[in-house]
């Protein structure tokens, strides 16, 4: 008897049409779902090649249909990803970059102009004379610990009055603050906050700095159901609200693939939250003029896959509040959380109404926001290296902790990425909240946003200089369209400051501190001043400076070959 004849395959033309339209419309997503037709009649064919009268080679076309069409399902659906998360012209333009650079010749010229590139940027770097490679053979003194601190401390830059942020105190006028959080942090040098049973005060100072962060942004831990930890900083307390939404949302509603809106204004520890947890992000850009998030390119942005979108309070680059609640309502449309990173403005945006600044609403009394961030060691005055993360509720910071149940060395529990924490900040962090009170910080954000305001009105009168976005609060950012703003910028640096560049568009900005409240503004206006008119009148200066690398890195548009020198950077940064 003769085995029962296989179904015919179709040609590859038909086979692609069968698969198009069984996928949905609307959605290149779900062209996976088409996958299984093209199984079919893989199968089809892997089943036919053990039939006598059939032969081998509708096997092996079967097969090979079966996997083109899994190839170009997958191909399609990372193209889609990929435009989606960057937009058509930078996805196709990365695309393109890559393939050129994967050619020998264009890597090997790459690999020369990084080269050039990292020797102009570590021309300035101060040798290192002297360098520790190993431990003493015999502990030094006391006297010479103590002097080769003074040797080590003579080689940083004189920050004072002349920096933008970075320092919150350092003002004569704080001298006594510092001096009581510094014995603060001496007298609890030994504290854990992971060992609570031998620290009890840190647990308590911890809870107590977060009551107080919380009350700030309108979620009173006691009525509210408002719950948040400390972290080392601005960045991991970021890390812990995009981990506790990723892990939310996979409990929640299954996503498996998960990504993150948010504008190019946002701060790079989301890049580096997804960077370790396993994320996509998607990023928008931001509404011409103001620079602010745009809600609607953020509602484009999402899918079924998103699991947070982001806001500022304000931007780190210009300083500008973005539209807390039309971001929030989105993000609780799609069942996604919504972060606000209030990590700069935190101890500044809560004061500004009364400091007579009008801003929009962006705290807990927003409905939609699960999470804010509010750095402790910024404007709040606290010692570096402390930050608060506030959840909505328990349920979804539950989600930040990790739990290990089955080590040998007992059970383990921790809110955050740090096993051992350091209680010394924890308490320092208190004991400058304590000191300060909230009408101290009042005061301070009545000053510091009385002089952004006329730092961002001076900028604006001079020649050439235009203010870029729209300053909210403390942050004033400038370009120009006449100058080279990045040769401005070194001119400024030749003068003692510290501005912080910016790109897309070319900017450097200031963040103005207790620091710049008695008499810098006014000293940065005439520098700027002078500066610009230097620039202008000599075109060609600054040739060996930065300028040529920021302008270099904002216009160019292989991003890979920035990160590789990023990178590269910082790996020589340790060397001794």
């Amino acid at each position: 008897a003769r085995a029962p004849r296989a179904p015919p395959l179709r040609p590859a033309a038909s086979l692609r049409v069968e698969v198009a339209q069984r996928a949905p419309a609307g959605s290149m997503e779900r062209l996976a779902g088409a996958l299984s037709c093209a199984r079919a009649h893989g199968n089809a064919a892997l089943s036919s090649s053990c039939v006598r009268d059939e032969p081998l080679a509708y096997a092996i076309t079967g097969a090979a249909s079966a996997l083109a069409a899994l190839y170009a399902v997958r191909a399609l659906l990372a193209a889609e990803k990929a435009v989606r998360a960057k937009g058509l012209r930078k996805a196709a333009t990365e695309a393109a970059i890559n393939a050129a650079t994967a050619l020998p010749p264009v890597a090997a010229y790459k690999a020369k102009e990084q080269a050039k590139v990292l020797a102009k940027m570590h021309k300035d770097k101060p040798a290192r004379e002297g360098a520790n490679f190993a431990l003493p053979k015999a502990g030094l003194s006391a006297e010479a610990v103590r002097g080769a601190l003074d040797a080590m401390s003579e080689m940083d830059a004189a920050w004072q009055g002349k920096t933008s942020g970075t320092v919150y105190m350092g003002s004569d006028a704080m001298a006594t603050h510092e001096k009581l959080v510094g014995e603060a942090v001496t007298r609890f040098l030994h504290s854990n906050p992971l060992h609570g049973d031998l620290f009890p005060s840190a647990q308590r100072a911890e809870a107590e700095v977060v009551a107080m962060c919380a009350s700030l942004l309108h979620g009173d831990v006691r009525t509210t159901g408002v719950v948040g930890n400390m972290t080392s900083g601005g960045t991991e307390s970021i890390l812990m609200a995009v981990k506790a939404a990723r892990d939310f949302a996979r409990a929640r509603r299954s996503v498996t693939d998960p990504e993150i809106v948010l504008c190019e204004n946002a701060h790079p520890a989301y890049d580096k939250a997804a960077a370790y947890f396993g994320l996509r992000v998607v990023r928008t850009r931001a509404r011409p003029g103001a620079l602010d998030a745009d809600p609607a390119a953020l509602r484009r942005g999402c899918s079924r896959n998103t699991v947070m979108l982001i806001a500022s309070a304000p931007s780190y680059p210009h300083g500008v509040i973005d539209d807390v609640a039309a971001i929030a309502a989105i993000a609780q449309s799609r069942g996604a959380c919504c972060h606000v990173d209030c990590c700069l403005g935190g101890f500044v945006v809560p004061f500004a109404e009364a400091a007579g600044v009008s801003v929009p609403v962006f705290d807990f009394r927003v409905p939609g926001v699960t999470s804010i961030s509010i750095d402790t060691h910024k404007y709040g005055l606290a010692p570096k290296g402390s930050s608060v993360v506030l959840f909505r509720s328990k349920e979804l910071r539950r989600h930040m902790f990790c739990a290990a149940t089955e080590w040998t060395g007992g059970l383990y529990v921790s809110p955050s990425v740090a096993g051992s924490r350091v209680g010394s900040l924890v308490v320092g962090a208190w004991a400058a909240l304590m000191h300060v009170g909230a009408d101290g910080y009042a005061s301070n954000a009545k000053r510091i946003l009385k002089e952004s305001a006329r730092m961002a009105e001076g900028l604006a009168q001079i020649p050439g200089i235009k203010v870029v976005g729209r300053p909210d609060v403390m942050v004033v950012a400038f370009g120009s369209d006449e100058v080279d703003i990045f040769k401005v910028n070194d001119a400024l640096c030749k003068k003692g400051w510290s501005l912080n560049p910016l790109q897309n568009p070319a900017a450097v900005h200031f963040c103005l501190t207790m620091q710049h409240v008695d008499g810098a503004v006014d000293d940065f206006l005439r520098d700027v001043r002078e500066a610009t008119e230097y620039v202008r009148a000599n075109p060609d200066a600054f040739a060996d400076g930065m300028a040529p690398i920021y302008g270099m890195a904002g216009a160019m548009p292989d991003r890979g070959a920035i990160d590789d020198l990023l990178r590269f950077y910082m790996d020589s940064s340790t060397d001794v």
